[in-house]
């Protein structure tokens, strides 16, 4: 299959391809017919994987292939095409996104998966290998952190994350572009931005004003699905077409870019779009319970919990709803953390022209957020 200038449309390869990014790539691509093959590799079946109906086709059963691309006995047959002819572009959209889990668990299903692949791709000559890493690498600091700034992960996912990196960039020959990217939200999110909006459900359920700790200039950086799908493809075009604007000598081997919007959205940001949808008052903790919180961290996200979880069930028996998907309130320990999450994305534009459709984070878009759990019947 060939594009409209002539050239052949690129064969792409997807690990985590059932994955909430890993999705939304599909989609894309299916959406815009950028490629001439797409497999999606993963270890969810897609019957299981809680897929919205938009993506019945991009997602369909004979571009699914179920393995665990983790294991060095299952890459042949992830990589294989029947034509004999390897893939242009790899994305790892795959991984454990779960937070709190074991070293181990992180290293096997993390670390693996993006050296093994990596090791595959560059034996394979892959045109371009897109490594999806996290904004969480850098030291937490409120002011935006470059590409080119200290790293100090403070997610146990993202020190794994990191050093999946380091070790990508020492394999020879794999053409690697890596990604690090700030929350990502948009439709049937489940994360950081699907935690609050379902906390808010419970509070105005409760009646309750919904306090968060820290401070309202807590940076919760944040980046719509859809950028991040577009983002991917760009990236990996950019790369297989010569790298354009990539000056190796001041910049480094390895393209690495934030992918982040321009909203620099904080958790006062938050806790004000938050009030307005909800129709709740919000606020902010008084620095004495955050700096028992900072030392308690633990107690307090039992006592957090304690008070939604209960509630958020009787709201979902209350509406009949008995497959809630993986939507609740449940709060983790790491995503309470007092860290900000703050990234400058301008290299990403700069170098590749790349420009993003949904700028900021706004209240038409995290209603929007909510419309897509009612659709799937999620949202009590």
């Amino acid at each position: 299959m060939a594009t409209t200038d002539g050239a052949e449309k690129p064969t792409v390869l997807i690990i985590g391809g059932l994955g909430y990014i890993g999705r939304f790539l599909a989609l894309h691509i299916h959406e815009n017919n950028l490629a001439s093959e797409v497999r999606l590799v993963d270890k969810v079946l897609p019957q299981l994987a809680w897929l919205g109906p938009e993506f019945k086709d991009a997602c369909a059963q004979d571009k699914f292939m179920q393995a665990d691309a983790s294991r060095e006995h299952s890459l042949s047959r992830v990589f294989d095409r029947p034509d004999g002819k390897q893939f242009d572009y790899v994305f790892n959209c795959g991984g454990e996104t779960r937070y709190s889990q074991d070293d181990e668990v992180y290293r096997l299903r993390t670390y693996n998966l993006s050296v093994e692949i990596g090791k595959e791709a560059a034996r394979r000559n892959v045109k371009c290998f897109v490594e999806l890493s996290l904004g969480s690498v850098y030291k937490s600091e409120s002011s935006p952190r470059k590409e080119t700034d200290k790293t100090k992960p403070w997610k146990r996912v993202a020190k794994w994350k990191l050093s999946a990196e380091e070790e990508l960039q020492k394999i020879e020959g794999l053409n690697l572009v890596i990604l690090r990217l700030a929350y990502v939200y948009g439709d049937y999110s489940a994360k950081f931005v699907g935690t609050a909006l379902s906390m808010a459900r419970v509070y105005q359920h409760l009646g309750k004003e919904l306090k968060f700790l820290w401070s309202k200039d807590t940076r919760v950086n944040t980046v719509h699905i859809n950028d991040v799908a577009r983002a991917l493809w760009r990236a990996a075009d950019w790369y297989a077409h010569g790298k354009d604007g990539w000056d190796e000598a001041s910049l480094g081997k390895t393209p690495l870019f934030n992918i982040v919007d321009h909203g620099n959205t904080s958790q006062g940001i938050m806790s004000e779009l938050i009030a307005q949808i909800f129709n709740i008052p919000t606020g902010f903790q008084n620095s004495v319970i955050s700096s028992f919180a900072r030392l308690n961290l633990d107690y307090v996200v039992d006592d957090v919990n304690d008070e939604t979880l209960g509630p958020w069930a009787d709201l979902l028996a209350a509406a009949n709803i008995t497959r809630p998907g993986p939507l609740n309130p449940f709060m983790e320990k790491e995503l309470l953390k007092d860290a900000h999450l703050s990234l400058d994305g301008s290299r990403f534009e700069k170098v590749t022209g790349f420009t993003y459709e949904k700028p900021r984070l706004t209240k038409e878009e995290l209603e929007k957020v909510i419309e897509s759990y009612k659709r799937m019947n999620w949202w009590p």
